[in-house]
């Protein structure tokens, strides 16, 4: 394995962004802080497919995020699809520009807000509650909180919890599907396919489902637009690859890192911050490894040239570690404010389900530090593989209830 860069060197030109090995180490932060000072926007040439620019620099992110005329989602948003044809294309809000974009996310964005995703609370901390209950002793942390997901998608799309499973392994497949646990014998492309298809099917009767019993949810309220139902159903899968893939990794992350340092205690003795600690906990996970854009016209980014049709990919991690605005970035820290990460995004496509993520980290978080009263580890923490999904899949702890 290639020894990383420190932020003082170059980061050698034989080092591979579109490499999900590269990304399962958890050094990857080391090739960040030296990208940011030599390279920020550096070129990345892919084996066997296009190649794309790799943004680092937290200013040169928001660029790219929040100039929707110069760098289009249209091609797709996620590194894997590229060189492949969007099928989604103006269909999903997610793979759309305005006004498309609005058309379609305005309507579920209504349902999204603070207020009104605050009437799921009650049941998320139930579910929470139920989630934590069982956990004493020696406990995969990963696995405790692979459900997490279910606590805001059962009152959203209607996923009953014993779907759940399968749904979780095709999910996998479509963001991390390099993973040795979860790619299919006939290579990456192959499990790619077969966890879009899978996802595809399974929310497409879904859909048919909802069109025969209404639930009042964002289900129903896609399957009212005036969309081809083909669109209903891609909509649908950004809704739940969003909420999916990554939220359960935030804690996960946050909790190895208190666990190294010896933080929790100092965490949980101070419940009344917790609004922060999320947003802190965000920020230094970064769960949604990257956005991907592609470059509408002939442009410069960073004082680089950059050329129409581009593929422009922001490192959400990298941004979110870029010193020039976050003192200590390596660090996890309770008092850091403000904190304007961009785990989430930025522009019109910042994510859709933010309120409901927030709402569901800070119930976690409120109910982990009342639950127990310390952490120890109790094996070696494994990463997923994964240029998208920066993610734990392992993470053996010891529990101690309060």
């Amino acid at each position: 394995m290639r020894t990383p860069p420190c932020g003082h060197t170059r980061p050698p030109a034989s080092t591979d962004l579109a490499d999900p090995a590269l990304h399962g180490t958890g050094d990857l932060h080391h090739v960040w802080r030296a990208l940011r000072r030599w390279e920020p926007v550096r070129w990345q040439s892919v084996q066997g497919r296009p190649g794309f620019w790799a943004v680092t620099r937290y200013a040169d992110a928001r660029t790219v995020l929040t100039d929707h005329a110069r760098f289009t989602s249209t091609g797709g948003v996620m590194l894997n699809m590229l060189g492949r044809p969007e099928p989604a294309q103006n269909q999903q809000f997610a793979a759309s520009d305005p006004p498309r974009h609005g058309l379609i996310r305005g309507p579920l964005q209504r349902e999204m807000t603070t207020r009104a995703v605050a009437r799921h609370g009650p049941a998320i901390r139930s579910f929470v509650r139920e989630m934590l209950r069982p956990a004493s002793g020696v406990v995969d942390f990963a696995e405790l909180t692979s459900a997490l997901p279910l606590a805001f998608l059962g009152p959203l799309m209607g996923i009953p919890a014993g779907d759940w499973p399968t749904l979780a392994r095709w999910v996998s497949m479509s963001v991390a599907e390099r993973d040795p646990e979860v790619m299919l014998p006939a290579g990456p492309s192959a499990t790619l396919d077969r966890g879009h298809r899978e996802l595809f099917a399974y929310l497409l009767n879904l859909v048919i489902e909802h069109r025969r019993r209404p639930r009042g949810d964002l289900v129903d309220l896609l399957a009212a637009m005036p969309l081809r139902p083909g669109a209903v159903v891609a909509n649908c899968y950004s809704l739940l690859l969003g909420g999916s893939a990554a939220i359960p990794h935030v804690p996960r992350a946050a909790l190895a890192e208190l666990i190294r340092t010896g933080g929790y205690e100092h965490w949980a003795r101070q419940p009344e911050r917790v609004g922060r600690a999320v947003e802190e906990a965000l920020r230094f996970t970064s769960p949604a490894g990257h956005f991907m854009r592609l470059a509408t016209r002939d442009t410069t980014l960073g004082g680089v040239p950059v050329a129409a049709g581009d593929a422009v990919v922001v490192w959400l991690g990298s941004a979110n570690r870029d010193e020039t605005l976050f003192p200590n970035a390596g660090t996890l820290d309770l008092d850091r404010h403000p904190n304007r990460h961009l785990a989430f995004g930025d522009g019109r496509h910042y994510c859709l389900g933010a309120a409901v993520a927030r709402l569901t980290l800070r119930t976690f978080f409120e109910e982990l530090f009342a639950t127990f009263a310390s952490f120890e580890p109790a094996g070696e923490v494994e990463r997923v593989r994964s240029t998208w999904l920066g993610g734990i899949k392992r993470m053996p702890v010891v529990a101690r209830r309060r």
